[in-house]
């Protein structure tokens, strides 16, 4: 792991230079990409750190998203805004991302998992764009604070008891008292907050609307994913109480999925619609891993990947159109078909893949969730149902009024992309509906 850990600490000595921690991104990405061939179950370990299959994409995820990031915040090293803190911030993100991803100790875990807070809440409150940022930082910070410190409690009791933190040594627990429970529901809030679930919700829209590109982009591309991943580690030891407590995660995501895909249909403002789009797409990867089937745990890693992609390509075209037209808002930034003609196709490719369709990882990632929860309960289809629906009329929605209608052209008359642009976006769609053809990798087969 630490050919993957000191190229990072190594780039943050050049911050300074941002044409040269982009190329060292880049770089870092394809080492990533040769080390996915191995036959074993964990591999790279030494220092509490290792990988498995999950660990695997999800470090990938990270690492290509963070050079994706450089590449987009373009304009704060144009402007000179404290473009050298910024990359700083950024590495730093990283490093507690990779090292989260990789930890063998329930502990390291935790304590990477809360230091990658620390920088998200820097990038937002430094380089957001309203006022209201302070708001949005704050409530982030004290819905994950808040529920974070009965996870650190329940590990501390877990080390009292079993003696270990480490991932591979821990066992189902097979006790039903009341006392179990309460240690259950400590341990998952903190993840359930951070994925996050219908009802603690709230500080997500808050921190991408106020937030730049970049905190955007790392927020729906991985920082989301840190709350599936700790529920795929901590599950394991609590399997017979959760599957007592199956009916309850699945009926909240699956009606607060519904919910919130209402609320989507009712958004004038872009950020704020994909946004709430992540909440309806991990309420379905929340629904995959509580109800601890093969294809609910394969689903939900391949829809966080592919979530990741193309939530983090569709924040970076909500940036560009903000870049020119100086709004977000779906009033004002009408008729971009014949104002941005050649983003309208990157629009569409990007809008029908957060819909599921084909050949993108989502469609495959979400038909492996509806086979999974249509065999745990035939009830859960009229959830299913309306959830597909509405997935698809809101994406519909933002596309069909964003590039339709008549623009306001007393500004300009055309402005197209620049090249910096089309490759941020190409790299966010290649992997996206190319990665379909190798499933057997995504699902750890």
């Amino acid at each position: 792991m630490l050919k993957f850990i000191l190229p990072i600490i190594v780039l943050m000595k050049f911050k300074d230079n941002w044409n040269l921690v982009q190329f060292g991104l880049g770089v870092l990405s394809g080492l990533v990409s040769l080390s996915c061939y191995h036959n074993m179950h964990m591999y790279m370990l030494g220092f509490s750190l290792g990988m498995d299959y999950v660990s695997y994409l999800m470090v990938y995820l990270s690492v290509w998203i963070m050079f994706l990031i450089i590449i987009a915040s373009n304009k704060v090293k144009m402007d000179n805004k404290f473009s050298s803190m910024f990359l700083m911030t950024n590495l730093f993100l990283l490093l507690s991302l990779v090292i989260t991803f990789s930890s063998l100790n329930y502990l390291l875990f935790y304590i990477s998992f809360e230091a990658s807070l620390i920088p998200t809440l820097i990038l937002i409150l430094g380089w957001g764009y309203q006022p209201e940022r302070i708001q949005a930082g704050v409530y982030m910070l004290f819905y994950t604070m808040a529920l974070s410190l009965p996870l650190l409690g329940s590990l501390i009791y877990m080390m009292n008891t079993e003696c270990s933190l480490v991932f591979s040594l821990s066992k189902p627990l097979l006790y039903e008292n009341y006392g179990y429970m309460v240690w259950y529901f400590s341990s998952v809030m903190a993840f359930l907050v951070k994925l996050p679930m219908y009802m603690t919700h709230l500080w997500l829209p808050k921190a991408h609307v106020e937030a730049p590109v970049a905190g955007s982009m790392i927020l729906a591309g991985v920082l989301l994913k840190l709350g599936g991943y700790g529920l795929i580690r901590i599950l394991i030891v609590f399997q017979k109480i959760s599957m007592k407590f199956s009916w309850l995660w699945v009926s909240v995501s699956l009606l607060g999925g519904v919910v919130i895909s209402l609320i989507c249909l009712r958004q004038v403002d872009m950020k704020s619609l994909i946004a709430y789009s992540s909440v309806v797409h991990m309420s379905l990867v929340l629904c995959g891993l509580m109800i601890f089937s093969w294809w609910g745990l394969m689903g939900s890693v391949v829809v966080m990947v592919g979530h990741g992609l193309c939530s983090s390509g569709l924040f970076c075209l909500a940036n560009m159109v903000y870049e020119r037209v100086g709004s977000r808002s779906l009033l004002i930034s009408k008729g971009l078909l014949s104002f941005m003609p050649s983003m309208g196709l990157w629009w569409f490719l990007l809008s029908v893949s957060n819909m599921a369709a084909p050949p993108s990882l989502n469609l495959f990632g979400e038909v492996s969730l509806i086979i999974s929860l249509v065999s745990w309960s035939k009830f859960s289809m009229l959830g299913l149902m309306f959830l597909s629906f509405f997935s698809a009329a809101y994406t519909l929605y933002m596309y069909s009024l964003s590039q339709h209608g008549i623009f306001f052209n007393a500004l300009y008359s055309c402005s197209s992309g620049s090249v910096r642009e089309y490759l941020v976006l190409f790299l966010h769609w290649l992997p996206l509906n190319l990665l379909i053809l190798n499933v057997n990798l995504m699902s750890g087969v």
